[in-house]
Parts: C-alpha cells; sequence; structure tokens
C-alpha cells in the first residue's frame, strides 16, 4: 500500500524541506496544478521523474488568473482524492498552500511577460497571463526547484513560462509535457467534468477537426475558415480561435517560419475547450 504523501501548506516548511533534500544531493522537480488531478496531470510527474530525485505537486486554485465572471469559486476541489492519487504514483510532497499564504496582506505586485503572450488567449482573457506569470514565479522562488513541467496542452502558457524564465534569469528548467486525450481524442482538462453527456458528444469532435486543420493543404486563412465553420456545424456554441502559428513565438507564420502550431478553442455554452497540436 502506497505512504501517504506529505502535505505542506507554508512557505516556511517547505523551505525546510527543499533545504533538507539540497543537502542531501538531490534535484527538486515541481508540477504546478491548480488540483482536481487527472491523468494528464499525473503522466507529468511521471515525466518528470526522469529529471529529478525529488517531485513537488502544488495544488492551488489561483485567483489571480480568473476573471470577475469565471468560475473561481465553482472551480473543482478535490483535495483528498488528488492526495490520494499522488500517493499511488509515488509523489513526494503536495504543496497545497492558502490564499494567504500566496499573496499576504498589502501584495500589490504584477508581472507582465510580452512576446508569446500577447493575442489568442489573451485577447478574450487579458488578466490571464499575468496572473499566471506572477503565481508560477513566486512558486518557483518558493520551491527553490531545479526543473518544472508544464503541459502542451497549454501551449501558450508553456510559451509565456518559458520566456519569463529567459527573460528574468530564473535558475530552473522547464520541460514540457505530451498532451494527453481521451479515446476520441478529447485533451484531459480539468474542466472536462463540467460536461453533460450530450455536450460531450460534441466535444470529442474538436479532435478531428484540429487534426485536419493541422494537415491542411490549403492556405492558412482558408483552413482556419473551414475549422471554425466545421466547428460550428458540429455543435459549439462559439470559437474563440481556430489558427495556425510559428510554434516558437505564436506570431503569424511567415517565410522565415520554421515549425507551424494549429491552436482552437471553442466554446460548449460556458465551458472553454482548448487543443493544439504540430501543423504542416
Amino acid at each position: 500500500m502506497p505512504k501517504s504523501i506529505a502535505i505542506i501548506r507554508t512557505v516556511s516548511d517547505l523551505r525546510d524541506q527543499v533545504a533538507t533534500w539540497k543537502k542531501q544531493g538531490y534535484r527538486v522537480g515541481l508540477v504546478p496544478t491548480m488540483g482536481a488531478l487527472h491523468t494528464g496531470h499525473l503522466s507529468l510527474v511521471e515525466t518528470l521523474k526522469s529529471h529529478a530525485d525529488k517531485i513537488i505537486v502544488s495544488i492551488f486554485v489561483n485567483p489571480t488568473q480568473f476573471a470577475a465572471h469565471e468560475d473561481l469559486d465553482t472551480y473543482p476541489r478535490t483535495e483528498a482524492e488528488d492526495c490520494a492519487k499522488l500517493s499511488r504514483i509515488g509523489a513526494d510532497l503536495a504543496y497545497i498552500p492558502s490564499a494567504a499564504e500566496i499573496y499576504p496582506a498589502g501584495f500589490a505586485s504584477t508581472l507582465h511577460i510580452g512576446g508569446p503572450s500577447h493575442g489568442l488567449e489573451s485577447a478574450a482573457r487579458p488578466h490571464f497571463f499575468d496572473g499566471v506569470a506572477i503565481v508560477v514565479h513566486k512558486l518557483f522562488q518558493q520551491t527553490q526547484a531545479d526543473t518544472a513541467i508544464f503541459g502542451e496542452k497549454d501551449y501558450q502558457q508553456l510559451l509565456v513560462i518559458k520566456k519569463m524564465v529567459r527573460d528574468l534569469d530564473v535558475p530552473i528548467s522547464i520541460v514540457s509535457g505530451a498532451i494527453i486525450r481521451e479515446a476520441d481524442g478529447l485533451a484531459m482538462s480539468s474542466r472536462n467534468a463540467y460536461l453533460t453527456d450530450e455536450n460531450r458528444i460534441i466535444a470529442g469532435r474538436l479532435n478531428g477537426i484540429l487534426t485536419r486543420l493541422a494537415n491542411s493543404d490549403l492556405p492558412a486563412p482558408q483552413a482556419e475558415a473551414e475549422a471554425e465553420a466545421a466547428l460550428r456545424e458540429a455543435g459549439f456554441t462559439a470559437v474563440d480561435y481556430a489558427t495556425i502559428r510559428d510554434a516558437e513565438t505564436l506570431a503569424l507564420p511567415d517565410m522565415t517560419t520554421k515549425a507551424r502550431r494549429a491552436l482552437i478553442v471553442a466554446r460548449i455554452g460556458d465551458i472553454r475547450l482548448l487543443d493544439n497540436m504540430p501543423a504542416k
């Protein structure tokens, strides 16, 4: 029977534990999450084991990346179940701070990362990447991790974090985690739990449309228009974007582009589903 995972809730206790590990010569890895863990999250832990000796999984529903109308209050919180899953796969520590521990009274700092944060997600959620950047930077500082992993499902977020690390000389290496999918290709996400049975059928059509966009021989604007039309025909109620971008910068591709990425965000009611894959 797996040993229950250690849980730490304060920065001081966390730093004491990490200092002990580092004195013992261990390399420390961080898997930042907002909880409601699924197979995709657990795959990140398994991947990071080949890059670190001790694995910290942070569980923190970060208020600064939610707008007032978004689902902060209803975002799934499943601490007991999450810790049981982490125990079974051999993670070493769950860091589960309170909002006051991350943002103490009087907290007034912000962090804005340019470059790949412009457009796409930030067009619909202009607050989002500033909120992600500040909490991730704080987690890096608090854990003093040597390496951290972020999933490719949130591809723009991954590029923003890599940009932050480069620009601010943060002494940490970033590992990319592969997208883990359901049998019908839907990318695993904590928000998939919001889908009704009927909406889950619609959601399952997303991957096929994304695959056609990524492999299209049509000029990008035409391929994008066809993908948007296909999403609406499939039952999605709105399309935030269906686009092909430079895989390194998320700028519109041009003759200098070395690799491209197809990205889609489509909605079923209030539920946003996002996915991406390499493009031709």
